[in-house]
């Protein structure tokens, strides 16, 4: 039977009693240890215990010390150069941006740069911009599944294995392709010592337990004798890539924004934990498989859930797109800044469009996701963009397009001339696939004018964004990371991390004692510089 805690102690020698506000200040002090001490019949908690001439037998119970570099898993951290096992997702068209990726990794974080939808010269500008700084950081570049343009993952493979790339996060996939093998096995070889060394690591964001599983497993035989057929691999190293996972690091990406199949974390998770250890148990691979969370981390419980179900690293993104650092635009910012977990929805993908893939994007204040039902709807019931009902496709031309659809398919027609001429030849001799083409330049159109800041699209702008935005402006309100212009991804990471400890010592506390009523200490977020100063 747990005991009932009385008005603790604080750090000095002697215990003194104080109100159960000090409980929350000496929680705080994460690195810290608390002692429960028993003193005439009561129980006070303690700071320290030197020169205070605490008997042994007096102790009752503990709280340790908790640092921030011990949470998650101690070789991601070694195998990435990390401080922290925390992890900014990457998000399409820049969101995740050089600025942000850089404010990551000099907080002993990682980034990853937004690389989807971005052409081959804004992606190459960036990798330079990255490698060049000083002092060296740890970042990663995003490999976004292209299932409707092959050629377009190849051609972002061969430009990261030239590049020197050695990290990239791979995400939307359905299973694997040949150009992220190749890049997987690439330099593959053994040291000195008959190790096996990779150059090349994937994080895998999945969120189905067969797509996991692909992940865990080796490259495929069928794929890597096609690499050894084209030479792009030897038949050593083949051999050698029998006995390495896909992904040592996945990630189980939960309900998220973007591309997400709205998975609850805490079934997923759990599910994909013990995957992981069948698989991990079944090769034998030399380093031991590692899982993530990603999804619904964007307040210090939802992190210290995460790590207490046994994430070894978190995965962070909406909340990021909220802060001065993301590539997108003031006004989007201010519109997140607002969203409650009930303004989202799902609408069509513009990538996946054909195979109804959806997103999860913003439906408060913006028609986007109205309108691209509409498209898919139309997609689905005709054949070609001359088959539509003349109302229909007047509806879409003065108020969706705001152009006649000609013109949208001589945009799109000089577009893929350049990128993929290939889908023009395929949409000349396919009519419906010509009118997939024309839709898609709407749902490809509609970030670009939210990154942009667009006025006269605001209505239109498709902003991705998970439930967590809702979760994080309730916490925020009221502190001083309420306003999107305070909003900084450092500053978020420190207070979600912080105050994951603070709940985590709580928690203990509580189940030592009995504590209702005591107030955990992080009920607003804290400027990082006291928290730095708590850390000590």
């Amino acid at each position: 039977m747990r005991s009932t805690l009385l008005p603790c102690g604080s750090y000095n020698a002697t215990p003194a009693y104080h109100a159960a506000a000090d409980v929350s200040s000496l929680l705080r002090h994460i690195a810290q240890p608390l002692w429960l001490v028993k003193s005439e019949d009561r129980l006070n908690l303690v700071g320290q215990l030197a020169g205070t001439g605490i008997k042994p037998e007096d102790i009752r119970g503990m709280v340790p010390a908790l640092k921030l570099e011990c949470f998650g898993s101690g070789s991601f951290c070694g195998d990435h150069g990390l401080t922290y096992a925390y992890v900014g997702g990457s998000m399409a068209k820049g969101i995740s941006s050089i600025a942000m990726v850089k404010a990551f990794g000099e907080a002993g974080m990682l980034g990853f740069f937004g690389s989807a939808g971005l052409s081959f010269e804004l992606v190459e500008a960036a990798i330079d911009d990255l490698q060049q700084h000083r002092p060296v950081i740890p970042f990663g570049v995003n490999l976004i599944h292209s299932p409707t343009e092959p050629e377009l993952e190849k051609a972002l493979v061969e430009l990261y294995l030239r590049r020197g790339v050695q990290l990239i996060e791979a995400s939307a996939f359905l299973g694997l392709t040949l150009p992220l093998v190749r890049y997987r096995t690439h330099g593959i070889h053994r040291d000195d010592h008959g190790n096996i060394v990779v150059p090349n690591r994937i994080i895998a964001k999945v969120s189905r337990e067969e797509v996991a599983a692909r992940f865990f497993a080796p490259p495929p035989d069928k794929l890597l004798k096609q690499l050894v057929a084209s030479g792009d691999l030897t038949a050593e190293q083949a051999q050698l890539a029998g006995h390495i996972p896909m992904a040592q690091d996945v990630t189980a990406e939960a309900d998220s924004g973007g591309h997400t199949d709205n998975r609850p974390a805490l079934s997923l998770f759990p599910t994909l934990l013990a995957q992981k250890d069948l698989m991990q148990q079944h090769y034998g691979y030399h380093q031991p498989l590692r899982l993530g969370l990603g999804g619904g981390i964007a307040t210090p419980a939802a992190a210290a859930a995460a790590f207490a179900m046994g994430a070894d690293y978190l995965v962070t993104g909406t909340v990021n797109q909220a802060c001065v650092e993301s590539g997108t635009c003031d006004v989007v910012r201010q519109m997140l800044a607002e969203t409650r977990q009930a303004d989202i929805t799902m609408a069509p993908s513009g990538d996946m469009f054909e195979m109804g893939v959806k997103v999860q994007v913003v439906k408060r204040g913006t028609m986007f996701a109205i309108r691209a039902h509409k498209l898919y709807e139309l997609y689905l019931g005709y054949e070609s963009i001359d088959a539509l009902p003349p109302a229909e496709r007047e509806k879409i031309e003065q108020t969706f397009f705001k152009i006649p659809l000609e013109n949208v398919w001589e945009q799109t027609k000089n577009y893929f001339q350049v990128r993929d001429p290939r889908q023009v030849e395929k949409a000349l001799n396919d009519p419906k696939y010509k009118m997939a083409l024309v839709f898609r330049w709407y749902l490809g159109q509609t970030p670009v004018w939210a990154n942009q800041g667009v006025s006269d699209r605001k209505i239109d702008y498709q902003i991705w964004c998970g439930p967590a935005m809702g979760a994080f402006n309730e916490w925020v309100k009221g502190s001083f990371l309420e306003p999107p212009a305070a909003r900084k991804v450092v500053e978020v990471a420190y207070n979600i991390l912080f105050g994951a400890a603070v709940l985590q010592r709580a928690h203990l506390l509580k189940q030592q004692w009995d504590t209702d009523g005591v107030d955990s200490g992080i009920d607003a977020p804290l400027p990082v510089e006291q928290i730095k100063e708590l850390l000590c």
